[in-house]
């Protein structure tokens, strides 16, 4: 009988751990990836009506909508025919142009929308602290020799003479 190493067990244990992790990962990620309802409800909520409502193509709901039907009818059928994901978005851009997508894609100038507000949000932040701290270190204002500020009881003084000679 040999004797195992535990450095072995914890590797076993480690990677059965690993394998457990990817597993229930999976089994999220794909539950209900083949139900034509869910796919069909998925990518609707990728599009947007066509019509000018600027509505979700699934949450269009203004009356007599002329676009909002017949895209649906054919998000439907595409579906139905088993067409996958990307290809029935990009038979829709092909169809109606790309402000068919309620997001933009991440690939060449679109990465700009997923980018620029980051990145706008990071400067402007900087600006306000930079203002602020410009601000805080702002040197005293200069007093003339002999002078000294009023403060307390003789500021008091001298705002109750100010209101009595200006009739307040």
């Amino acid at each position: 009988m040999t004797k195992s190493n535990p450095q072995t067990k914890r590797a076993r244990s480690g990677r059965q751990l690993a394998q457990s992790v990817l597993l229930c990962a999976a089994v999220v990620a794909l539950l209900g990836a083949g139900d034509p309802a869910t796919r069909f409800t998925e990518i609707g909520h990728q599009m947007m009506c066509i019509c000018g409502c600027n509505q979700i193509l699934l949450e269009c709901n203004h009356v007599g909508c002329p676009a909002s039907d017949g895209m649906r009818n054919e998000l439907m059928a595409a579906v139905s025919r088993g067409d996958s994901d990307s290809l029935v978005e990009q038979g829709f851009v092909q169809k109606y142009g790309p402000t068919v997508l309620a997001a933009p894609t991440t690939k060449g100038f679109d990465r700009a929308a997923y980018i620029v507000p980051p990145v706008a949000l990071v400067l402007g932040i900087g600006l306000i602290v930079i203002v602020i701290r410009s601000w805080k270190n702002r040197p005293t204002p200069a007093i003339a020799d002999g002078l000294r500020p009023a403060r307390g009881a003789e500021l008091e003084q001298f705002r109750d003479q100010a209101d009595k000679e200006t009739d307040l």
